[in-house]
């Protein structure tokens, strides 16, 4: 029978939302009303006519309400398949009444988790007769229709004037209370692994993540299909959860492209007005600035051909002036944390032009677990969130002052770039980047060209890399790769060392008057 009448149902919800409204809708149809705890107290003061769990079961609750709906005249109601002649006659041998109609929500558990309750309280928000009410009905879809989201109450109320619940009305509801329970499940089992059990990496990796608004329009490419996830269980704000002011929706590469640059302008939330250019999830330009307009300027300066379609990120709020400036050409996504109303203004004449409000820009040195699929399973891996320690002098030369800010700056931006990484900056802006080669010398030689470029286009009398500071994501593993960045211009180098010939590229360095200091620690990002 595909379309089923509602006699009984049970109610027992943490969530009351829209619960007197639809019990009061259901009691109207002549549907005998049965609940638990609280949630039959709001609908008998609501004034409706309500009976208990325990006068269905003939046991009360018990145990502080651990144990109310564990029983068989109610799961027995729940499960009995109502065509099979030997459920009929278990049914009518044990005296259980059939229920049509489960509308439960569980106990708040995240809530409680995420509001830093003690563990006694944690333990105690772990529902057990919740989710053994929603898996029977789920389970027995086929005559049962289980209600766990407030938003689907009004369509159930729909299909009850028309008759009673239709089989795929109660299939789609089936399959979200089971989704509800995994992930609820989810959440307690991350819970346990991960806090209160200290652990890293557990045996079995729980994880649930909901689904953000509608499909992606596609994916790296117009023939694959694309969704955005957001975790259930506790995470940092990030791009994800940015507010889109205007523009078109957002695509996959424009996430992934706005998460690196929300990504590295965050390692500047603590420091000087900062900007960020990224194209393809590699950063072309950052600078610190006086304002925002002055590190925008700079940033640009270093590849205005990248720049052209790409992501902008900037750690202050926007301004009209820089908003005007990022306008001259065509920009895919800004980032802030937030945009003053003369900045809102300005992009509001470029339609298709997304800005996102990010917030709280989120915290470089937080933990977690960063992973990538690979065929057949999944890699994971604590986030590098690595951060510059001592470091040790390995060159005659000492580096000057501002020969140390600029390693440091260039160290910060490497980080973010794909390996091999070779990264020139001065004055806090960078002047050539080298991404993604299979050799450390080419990323060293493309950077080069790239800051000759920016200098031919700019007009400039010498590329920026003249007098620059360089960093390598992870040591020379010849002296070719750093006699190129000599040949750019570079006065100072940062880089983790650890090769074997770090003797043979420190008397390169040496050779050629470099400052040179070791890290200890690499970026590798693939």
């Amino acid at each position: 029978m595909s379309t089923i009448p509602v006699t009984r149902a049970l109610l027992s919800v943490s969530d009351k939302t829209g619960i007197v409204d639809l019990a009061t809708a259901l009691a109207a149809k002549g549907v005998a009303l049965v609940s638990t705890g609280g949630t039959a107290r709001a609908l008998r003061e609501a004034g409706l006519t309500v009976d208990d769990v325990s006068d269905l079961t003939g046991f009360p609750e018990m145990m502080d309400g651990r144990v109310k709906t564990l029983h068989p005249k109610v799961h027995g109601g729940l499960l009995a398949v109502r065509d099979d002649p030997a459920h009929v006659a278990s049914m009518q041998e044990h005296g259980i009444a059939p229920i049509d109609l489960v509308v439960v929500n569980l106990y708040p558990f995240e809530a409680t988790v995420a509001k830093g309750a003690e563990r006694d309280e944690v333990i105690e928000n772990i529902d057990i007769g919740g989710p053994s009410m929603v898996r029977s009905a789920a389970k027995n879809h086929a005559h049962v229709a289980i209600l766990t989201d407030p938003a689907d109450y009004a369509g159930v109320l729909a299909e009850l004037d028309a008759g009673g619940t239709t089989l795929a009305t109660r299939r789609r509801l089936a399959a979200k209370a089971f989704a509800a329970t995994g992930a609820y499940d989810s959440a307690i089992a991350q819970w346990f692994a991960f806090s209160d059990q200290g652990e890293t990496f557990p045996a079995t990796l729980p994880l649930a993540f909901t689904r953000h608004a509608e499909e992606l329009r596609y994916g790296e490419n117009p023939h694959q299909l694309a969704a955005l996830y957001l975790p259930r269980g506790p995470h940092a704000r990030g791009i994800a959860q940015a507010e889109q002011l205007q523009g078109k929706a957002l695509s996959y590469n424009n996430l992934n492209d706005a998460d690196a640059a929300l990504e590295l302008v965050a390692e500047f939330r603590d420091g000087p007005p900062t900007v960020v250019i990224v194209k393809h999830a590699n950063p072309c330009g950052v600078a610190n600035g006086e304002t925002v307009l002055d590190a925008y300027r700079a940033a640009f300066a270093c590849d205005t051909v990248s720049a052209f379609g790409g992501i902008v990120a900037v750690n202050r709020p926007l301004d009209g002036a820089t908003a005007e400036a990022i306008s001259e050409i065509f920009t895919e996504v800004v980032v802030a944390p937030d945009a003053d109303a003369d900045a809102r203004a300005v992009f509001a004449r470029k339609k298709n032009l997304r800005l996102l409000i990010a917030g709280e820009l989120p915290d470089p040195t937080r933990g977690g677990l960063a992973i990538k699929s690979i065929a057949g399973g999944l890699l994971v891996q604590s986030r590098d969130d690595g951060r510059l320690g001592e470091l040790k002098v390995v060159t005659r030369r000492a580096p000057t002052g501002q020969e140390l800010a600029d390693c440091r700056f260039a160290w910060t931006v490497a980080k973010h770039v794909k390996s091999n990484a070779i990264v020139y900056a001065k004055d806090n802006a960078t002047a050539g980047i080298g991404a993604g080669q299979m050799n450390r010398l080419e990323s060293a030689r493309i950077a080069a060209w790239k800051a000759k470029d920016a200098a031919e286009k700019a007009g400039w009398a010498q590329p920026r890399t003249i007098g620059s500071a360089v960093a390598s994501d992870a040591f020379f593993p010849f002296a070719d790769g750093l006699l190129a960045a000599v040949e750019a211009g570079a006065t100072a180098v940062i880089q983790p060392g650890g090769s074997i010939r770090d003797d043979e590229v420190i008397a390169a360095a040496d050779e050629a008057g470099l400052a040179m200091v070791f890290t200890g620690m690499r970026h590798f990002r693939h």
